[in-house]
């Protein structure tokens, strides 16, 4: 069971970039680990950072 995922990994799971992940780490909005060089995103967190996104509201509601 894999549990963290690697910058590339991120990206395919969200479908965000790379300039935006490394956005999101650096803001402190999406929680990141490394070891030595490498940089990568526990699954936990990426959960917790997508669930956290407000949703999304149509503007042409009609209300």
């Amino acid at each position: 069971m894999q549990l963290s995922l690697s910058i590339e990994e991120t990206q395919i799971a969200t479908g965000l970039g790379r300039t935006k992940i490394y956005q999101l780490i650096n803001s402190g909005e999406l929680k990141a680990r490394k070891i030595g060089k490498r940089t990568f995103v526990l699954k936990g967190d990426l959960d917790a950072f997508l669930k956290n996104l407000p949703p999304y509201v149509s503007q042409n509601a009609e209300g």
